[in-house]
């Protein structure tokens, strides 16, 4: 290792310091050598030793490298003085041994390059020894050695008892250190305050903020009109009931739903209201059109309700979003989302497998379960614009079978405006009136290599009925109902069903021809 020099001038330079980068390696006799750590100073065997020893090769000899150690200066040498005899010794401190080396600096004549002498050598120093090393000569390891001019006495292996003191308190020092970095990690610092989320208070009750059209907004809106109906009946199992929901659109109590809620306690039941403010009240049935699973009963002994927000089904589309309200599994005031999936949907109604009890009816995703009939599909305005029906059953296609199955995000709701249609007449009257055009119809399948029909082919015409009248004949064909294309039996019929007893109707046929009709209608039998 080479120490560098201040320049000249910059002042006393220091002694270059010596280094033990040389490494013993095992060569020869098995005997150590010290490979070069710099300027051409190593160590080799002795031969005129009695004992493998270690004496400087000619060359350079560098200086200590290491600086005077600090202390009072010793009285006399650390080293026994020179005797003659075998065994290593001090090189000659002439300069024909070593015409290159430098003064030495601890001489008189070193001391022009690195100052003026000192009375003493410095601390831990002292004039090399001139005679050999005590101690027995045994070997490499035991033998004294010359380093840089000077014998040393070889290191002697210290006791245990240090060594295992020194274990003894570096463990305590690393069990320390791991227990203070630990503390820290799972206690966290101690120098600031400690913050919990226990301790900070609740933020303060907020007015709600929902911004208009946001389903948080309709659910306010909507869920004070929205009821729970309960019907219990007998049947040939005992005592029996079904649950479903209902529109308040009265203040007095009369409340909107599905026939097929409260049917089957018409006869000898017991129905009742549970409002969403938890009062549970007794009703009776004020009529009901089993055609279009519509039905209206009146809450006893109340006054001052809120009442529904009727919107308009003529002005949906499709892709419209809706949100539909009831209890599904008797779950009182669900919200559900969802968009207007198709409109002029043919679906059987209530209870119903025959034409007279077919809906044009509006198809949501809005999750519609069990216990939703009779509840509100309404609009983001917060007004109603269906009423929830049917669900569809994929196990068989047909829409009541599922309605005790779940929701598979095919759900159908009665178009308001046919509702409301019919629950107005049903308060003033008591009954319903049924659309009619004085027909029976079939699915048209227009050859035996077509797979599904197309159109409505007329099968009978009611002699004096509205058919009849505007001249539409057996055998025709209807493909469209006031431009809505109709490619069904129950395409027409729904159609039919939608409009009110003296509508006038344009039918398209499969020639090309159009035939207007007037829409007649006839009372709702409730047997």
């Amino acid at each position: 290792m080479t120490e560098n020099l201040p320049a000249a001038g910059d002042g006393p330079a220091e002694a270059p310091r010596h280094s033990d980068a040389g490494e013993r390696t095992e060569t020869g006799q098995g005997q150590p050598t010290v490979e070069p750590s710099g300027d051409n100073w190593y160590r080799s065997p002795n031969p005129q030793a009695p004992d493998p020893t270690y004496a400087p090769v000619h060359g350079p000899a560098p200086t200590s490298a290491y600086p005077p150690a600090a202390g009072p200066t010793p009285a006399a040498s650390a080293y026994p003085p020179a005797s003659s005899g075998p065994g290593p010794s001090a090189p000659s401190s002439s300069s024909s041994d070593y015409p290159d080396e430098s003064p030495n600096p601890w001489s008189a004549a070193g001391f022009p390059y690195y100052g003026s002498p000192p009375s003493t050598p410095p601390g831990g120093y002292g004039p090399p020894p001139t005679g050999p090393i005590p101690g027995p000569q045994t070997g490499p390891l035991t033998a004294g050695y010359t380093i840089m001019g000077t014998q040393v006495e070889p290191r002697r292996r210290k006791g245990s008892g240090g060594l295992i003191a020194g274990i003894a308190v570096l463990a305590l020092v690393i069990g320390g250190l791991a227990g203070a970095l630990g503390g820290y990690l799972v206690g966290g610092r101690t120098d600031g305050p400690v913050v919990s989320s226990l301790a900070t208070p609740p933020p303060a009750n907020q007015a709600s903020n929902a911004p208009a059209g946001s389903a948080q907004s309709v659910a306010g809106k909507v869920l004070p009109v929205v009821v729970t109906i309960a019907a219990e009946f007998q049947d040939q199992n005992g005592a029996n009931g079904d649950t479903g929901s209902g529109i308040v659109i009265s203040s007095d109590g009369n409340i909107l739903t599905n026939n097929h809620v409260i049917a089957s306690a018409v006869s000898g039941g017991k129905i009742q209201a549970i409002f969403a403010d938890g009062r549970t009240v007794d009703a009776t049935v004020v009529g009901r059109d089993p055609t279009t699973d519509i039905a209206v009963i009146k809450a006893k002994g109340v006054t001052g309700l809120p009442v529904a927000a009727l919107g308009s089904s003529g002005s949906l589309a499709v892709g419209q979003q809706v949100v539909a309200i009831g209890a599904p599994f008797d779950l009182t005031g669900t919200v559900t989302t969802g968009i207007v999936s198709s409109l002029h949907r043919p679906t059987a109604a209530g209870d119903g497998n025959d034409q007279g009890t077919v809906l044009d009816a509006i198809q949501t995703d809005a999750a519609i379960n069990p216990g939703n009939s009779g509840g509100p599909l309404v609009n983001m305005q917060g007004q109603i614009v269906g009423i929830n029906s049917a669900i569809y059953s994929p196990s068989s296609g047909d829409p009541q079978a599922g309605a005790q199955g779940g929701n598979v995000g095919i759900g159908f709701a009665i178009p308001i405006d046919q509702a409301r249609r019919t629950a107005n007449e049903i308060v003033q009257s008591g009954h319903a009136t049924q659309t009619v055009l004085g027909v029976q119809v079939a699915d048209n399948v227009p050859s035996q290599d077509a797979i599904l029909p197309n159109g409505a082919l007329i099968k009978t015409v009611t002699s004096g009925g509205p058919a009849d009248k505007a001249g539409l004949k057996v055998g025709a064909v209807v493909v469209k109902a006031d431009g809505r294309l109709v490619t069904s039996s129950d395409g027409l019929v729904a159609a039919v069903h939608a409009a009110a007893p003296g509508d006038q109707m344009k039918l398209t046929l499969s020639d090309g021809s159009v035939i207007t009709v007037t829409l007649g209608g006839q009372p709702v039998s409730t047997n």
